[in-house]
């Protein structure tokens, strides 16, 4: 029996450290390659770390909580197991049985699951070379997939469609279900905040195209998955389902998500009632002591280091949004934007994209020593990796999305939506926060009307999106109510001098004005 020792990898780049946040397995525990045996958090991110071996879990020797160094070996994995296998086969037992295949379902059936999951049966190819019967995105088909409805049969039924215990039609032109509310401007204005409450929409991105019996669901977009009696429970208790970590099967929202999302508000207001300590204790008793470790750790470095070698200057302008609002309105309305979401950040984000093509040196790096010799560089950087700052249980993360000069508006949308899906799951990887080239920060999700960000180290630019509201606003000599925002910017004085970062705000302040100068 031999019994192989798995060190801990740098999954990032230059990565020293890492905390075991929980194991996956325990001894006895039967594993194969790129099983995942445990989670851990670096300075970057939440990893999930696979195995290089299959085997038998001989011994976790890192306890959960514990930081430990890159190197440091963290699990033995005996391999006798498979050996064992090899030579006598292992008796039937409830782990190892083999799992028939599954039986055939009837192709209304199938079909009925692919409208209201997004999942193909097994035999369904795509046309892209994916994987046959993998998950699609959304539960509902475009309108222009609805041909017609079809005639009843009959005479002359082939045998398949007789056997169907479901009829056709509810295929064919499925009931697409209503929207949620529409919420108040206010709140609807920013997408919420990427925080606590984590919820996994899918992988963002279009679904592939699809043939034969794929070709019923080509109009599949991306939306979170639930079934109707779901939805209801999450419109009476004002739930976002797209804040609810789904965990059914299929990836959809369940009824015991709801009741453990309601449970765990109801517990943040329990806890903010009994916050204070009870005054007949001495005060140094009533101090609550946070280690600082991981991502928590890794950001207080960065913005020390930013704050205090990088020269800040903020400016800030008043925006009138109401037409972004109207286009935002219309994108929602859209049938091309059905089911994804859409927000203000979206129109933003491709104003920022759009400035910094106007004035190219807000999209650069200050570089000290870069010839070795003591000069400095800019360096201009031309593609835009976008980030957005995203505040989550285990602090502040910028994921950016790459190369987003060229993205069109729907695929952006998209793009964002995976990104924050992604930070509230606590799945963003290392290589999701690197190489970023200027950030936004949408601290109007929580009604702030604007800020001074401190520029994400290796960049020159930050943009603040404040919240969007309802106020007066002079148009044409009259008073009348106006949605207006207030952007602040924060730039390195190095690179970005007062004139251009003035000029960049403008031009990101000309886009959420008048939204269809981006069609120039």
């Amino acid at each position: 029996m031999t019994v192989k020792k798995f060190n801990l990898p740098d999954v990032g780049e230059g990565l020293t450290e890492a905390e075991i946040v929980s194991w996956k397995v325990k001894p006895g525990d039967t594993v194969a390659i790129n099983d995942v045996i445990c989670e851990i958090e670096t300075a970057k991110s939440l990893v999930e770390l696979p195995s290089p071996y299959a085997g038998t879990v001989a011994e976790l020797l890192v306890a959960e909580g514990i930081t430990v160094e890159v190197g440091t070996a963290i699990i033995g994995i005996s391999d006798s197991a498979s050996e064992e296998q090899t030579a006598t086969p292992a008796p039937a037992s409830p782990t190892a049985t083999a799992v028939p295949p599954p039986s055939a379902e009837p192709a209304a059936e199938q079909l009925e699951e692919t409208l209201m999951y997004g999942k193909l049966p097994d035999d369904a190819g795509t046309s892209d070379g994916g994987p046959a019967g993998g998950p699609l995105v959304g539960s509902g088909p475009k309108a222009d997939a609805v041909k017609r409805r079809p005639r009843k049969r009959t005479e002359g039924t082939p045998a398949a469609s007789v056997a169907a215990p479901r009829t056709a039609p509810a295929v064919v032109e499925p009931v697409v279900e209503p929207a949620a509310p529409t919420l108040p401007p206010v709140a609807e204005q920013q997408p919420a905040p990427i925080s606590q409450g984590a919820a996994n929409q899918g992988p963002a991105g279009q679904a592939p195209a699809l043939t034969g019996l794929g070709a019923t669901v080509s109009g599949l977009v991306n939306r979170v998955l639930a079934k109707p009696p779901v939805r209801k429970i999450a419109r009476e208790l004002g739930i976002d389902l797209a804040d609810v970590v789904p965990t059914g099967a299929r990836g959809e929202v369940t009824r015991e998500d709801l009741v453990s999302y309601q449970s765990q508000r109801d517990a943040e207001v329990d806890q903010a009632d009994k916050f204070w300590g009870a005054t007949k204790k001495p005060q140094d008793q009533r101090v609550e002591r946070i280690p600082v470790k991981g991502v928590r750790k890794a950001t207080a470095k960065a913005m020390v280091e930013s704050a205090f070698t990088a020269p800040h200057v903020s400016i800030f302008v008043d925006v009138d949004a109401s037409r972004t609002m109207e286009f935002v309105k219309r994108l929602k309305a859209s049938r091309d934007f059905e089911g994804i979401k859409v927000s203000p950040l979206l129109i933003l984000s491709k104003a920022v994209i759009w400035a910094a093509a106007r004035n190219p040196s807000v999209n650069a790096t200050w570089v000290e020593n870069a010839d070795g010799n003591g000069n400095a560089e800019i360096h201009v950087k031309h593609y835009m990796n976008l980030g957005i700052a995203a505040a989550t249980p285990r602090g502040l993360m910028v994921p950016n999305i790459k190369d987003a000069q060229d993205l069109s508006l729907k695929e952006l949308a998209l793009a964002l939506n995976e990104l924050a899906s992604t930070a509230r799951a606590g799945k963003t990887q290392p290589a999701q926060m690197q190489g970023g080239s200027l950030t936004i920060t949408n601290i109007g999700a929580l009604g702030i009307d604007t800020g001074t960000p401190i520029i994400n180290p290796g960049e020159v630019a930050i943009v603040a999106f404040g919240t969007i509201k309802q106020k007066p606003w002079v148009l044409d000599g009259e008073v009348i109510p106006r949605w207006i925002t207030t952007l602040g910017g924060s730039f390195d004085h190095r690179v970005v001098d007062g004139d251009l970062s003035a000029r960049f705000m403008a031009d990101v302040a000309s886009i959420l004005e008048e939204p269809a100068l981006l069609l120039d």
